[in-house]
């Protein structure tokens, strides 16, 4: 009974991790080139390989080891190379200041 609990468990967090590196694909795959070096980031072509790997390691090969240095690659990738992706490419804000509430600005105006 504790087994079935720690596969559930393990089935999960591969679920978790699957998924996460599918999404990441998809934000590299719809980035464009040019933003990468412009950013200062490893070429979309690095990123492609390396995320695609990633999936199909998560998919094909489910070795503990590759899978953790896959989701090191992807959460590199999420929380580096993604938000210099959005500020390069103008994404992200909409425009305005950082006083600017959802009804216009907090300082009166100013």
């Amino acid at each position: 009974m504790l087994l079935e609990g720690f596969g559930t468990i393990l089935w999960l967090l591969n679920l978790a991790m699957l998924v996460l590196a599918v999404v990441a694909l998809g934000f590299a795959a719809f980035a464009r080139e040019d933003a990468y070096r412009a950013a200062g980031k490893q070429s979309k072509m690095f990123w492609l390989i390396l995320l695609g790997v990633t999936v199909a390691v998560n998919l094909i090969i489910p070795m503990l080891f590759l899978q953790i240095a896959g989701l090191i690659a992807t959460i590199v990738f999420l929380v580096d190379v993604r938000p210099a992706l959005q500020q390069v490419s103008g994404g992200g804000r909409r425009g305005g200041s950082s006083s600017d509430g959802p009804y216009g600005p907090y300082n009166g105006g100013r």
